[in-house]
């Protein structure tokens, strides 16, 4: 699309009766551009295994015999596949899913947020939170990281005294920079909110990739019935395409949710691929150790460059300081490598991809930093 046919764009936009927080946005996503090798979007870049990709496609056609139908409403099937996946002794009772993470997210917003109601963040992180904020007219409060961009218990547990918010999310590992958060931090942000009786939610979209010594939120959810672990199929899964995200929760939380959701809003087709999906959940992690070794390398040539990358819990690496991040970005582009510039000061954020993906990102980036 060109400027004239984005402004006009624009133009005819702004002539409907939009709501007026909605003004002056821009969608949600990243560059979509056809590159060699696309490392910008936190991808699982290793295909779907061939057995995986069999089962889905069988479950998958058994379900259309029946798609004059409406399909499972509960997913039960589902949800008992996920909880058995997540254990910690949770049942289908405390699972629910939808089309992908986003949409798990914009529900709790739909039921706990809303107009004359706060979302607390710490920014920077997943970028889709204003916007989901803003869809479902709820404030957005940006909290305060440190200067390294880590947040202690009681940074976050003061931040949410002061501003007293329905809704927290804390995403770990965070988005852009990769870094875990300390169950400390979960626990003190959830004693603060129990004053004003606050929903806490944990991104774990990327825990998979965690190292070895974190530990995910799921550990704290017995006896907090105001915390949400929410999850996603797209990343360590590889099944980015068929958006299925889901949380962990109390029954009452997802009893809430039931409220607010489209009737039948996962489709026989997305229940059938993640339950076959979910059948075959060792081979689909298979990759899960290779992508690790891959985002360790990275860190490891960064720091070898001189760069500064911060430590990752996922599968991506965010790293500085560079005099122009985006001259940088524009460098590796020329070169066919696409990452992701997260309109950070000095820093880029890139995908760990398969060892192919990641030497040939590296042997650019030397190029275009003379390393």
């Amino acid at each position: 699309m060109t400027n004239q046919q984005e402004q006009a764009s624009t133009t005819a936009l702004e002539a409907l009766p939009l709501r007026d927080n909605l003004r002056g946005q821009s969608p949600y996503g990243a560059p979509q551009l056809e590159v060699q090798h696309l490392l910008n979007t936190n991808e699982n870049t290793h295909p779907v295994p061939q057995v995986v990709v069999d089962a889905i496609g069988a479950a998958v056609l058994d379900a259309a015999s029946s798609l004059n139908r409406y399909p499972d409403r509960e997913f039960t099937e589902l949800r008992q596949r996920l909880a058995r996946y997540l254990g910690h002794g949770l049942t289908e009772d405390n699972i629910w899913a939808a089309n992908g993470s986003n949409e798990v997210l914009q529900q709790i917003l739909q039921a706990f947020g809303g107009p004359e109601r706060k979302i607390l963040s710490f920014p920077p992180t997943y970028s889709m939170y204003p916007l989901l904020a803003s869809g479902t007219n709820t404030e957005y409060i940006a909290g305060i990281r440190a200067d390294d961009f880590t947040l202690s218990p009681e940074s976050a547990a003061q931040q949410v005294k002061d501003s007293q918010p329905d809704i927290v999310f804390l995403c770990s590992p965070n988005n852009p920079t990769g870094t875990a958060l300390g169950l400390d931090v979960v626990e003190a942000v959830y004693e603060a909110s129990q004053a004003f009786n606050a929903i806490v939610v944990v991104d774990e979209a990327y825990e998979e990739f965690s190292l070895d010594t974190t530990k995910s939120a799921l550990t704290l959810l017995d006896g907090r019935e105001r915390l949400i672990i929410s999850r996603t199929m797209s990343k360590a899964f590889a099944l980015a395409g068929a958006r299925v995200g889901y949380l962990a929760t109390s029954p009452q939380v997802t009893d809430a949710l039931r409220l607010v959701r489209l009737p039948y809003h996962l489709s026989a087709i997305t229940q059938a691929a993640a339950n076959a999906a979910l059948q075959h959940v060792d081979v689909l992690l298979a990759t899960v150790g290779e992508i690790k070794a891959q985002r360790n390398r990275i860190v490891e040539e960064l720091r070898q460059m001189g760069l500064k990358p911060a430590v990752s819990d996922s599968n991506f690496v965010f790293f500085g300081w560079l005099e122009d991040a985006h001259a940088v970005w524009q460098g590796l582009l020329d070169r066919g490598v696409l990452i992701r510039d997260v309109g950070i000061p000095h820093h880029l954020r890139v995908t760990a991809g398969t060892e192919e993906e990641t030497t040939a990102f590296l042997v650019a980036l030397r190029e275009v930093i003379g390393a």
